[in-house]
């Protein structure tokens, strides 16, 4: 049975959503403050989190980046009573798959859930399947890089690089398309799964940490181009396309 942790530290909330997933099936463990949900979450991987951010003891957003840490995989889908979009794109960085604000349709929260344990089970197939069918890596080269999206590593000019698995993910979508021009909105739908999310300044961030670790100057870059007023592509020539080893 698919089980939902539910990290929140107001009683009659804890009831409510125990309530609302366990009529659709789901079962519920819950955590009344942040180290609670922290020690839940690693001795038993739940099939989603539903994070409240103001946690005793540990706080939601430190709470996220743990968690995804720990096992990225997990989707993760906050709930907050601050509907600001600075802090929805800090969660949406931090890898939480969904935002949900505060006073909530039980209705959409229970559909942004399973939406989440749905990528969140297709991914972990994916990858099982791809693991299972074949030893195979993809492998992305241009100049001095080296990506192995596979074991999910990389290097420069011989030197290991540190990617975030967002980074791996956004830098796969632009390998699988070069010299194409692609808007911020269908970076923002396709590599991080939201629709109509307020904001696009996650991608541009995105897009400067890729510069700092993989361009020889970040400041003229060469491979990460912006098209002001339209997006960003990725251009490099003599490219080894992305390509099995």
């Amino acid at each position: 049975m698919d089980t939902v942790l539910v990290v929140e530290d107001s009683r009659p909330m804890q009831r409510t959503l125990q309530r609302l997933f366990e009529s659709d099936g789901l079962q519920v463990r819950i955590a009344a403050d942040g180290m609670a949900g922290l020690e839940s979450f690693q001795n038993e991987t739940p099939s989603v989190v539903v994070l409240d951010l103001k946690l005793p003891r540990l706080p939601g957003k430190e709470l996220c980046r743990a968690f995804k840490a720990h096992k990225s995989s997990v989707p993760i889908v906050v709930l907050s009573a601050n509907a600001d979009v600075e802090d929805k794109v800090l969660l949406l960085e931090l890898g939480a798959d969904d935002y949900v604000t505060k006073p909530f349709s039980p209705k959409e929260l229970l559909a942004r859930v399973r939406r989440a344990m749905r990528r969140g089970k297709s991914g972990v197939h994916a990858a099982a399947t791809a693991e299972t069918a074949s030893p195979s890596h993809d492998v992305l080269r241009f100049a001095d890089v080296q990506i192995d999206f596979t074991s999910m590593e990389g290097s420069r000019a011989g030197k290991p690089i540190s990617l975030t698995s967002q980074e791996f993910k956004l830098l796969k979508f632009f390998a699988a398309a070069p010299g194409r021009v692609i808007s911020r909105q269908e970076l923002l739908n396709e590599v991080w799964g939201y629709d109509n999310y307020p904001t696009t300044r996650t991608v541009d961030n995105h897009i400067l940490r890729l510069r700092q670790k993989l361009e020889p100057d970040p400041a003229n870059p060469r491979f990460f181009l912006t098209l002001h007023g339209t997006g960003y592509k990725f251009v490099a020539s003599g490219m080894a396309a992305v390509a099995k080893k």
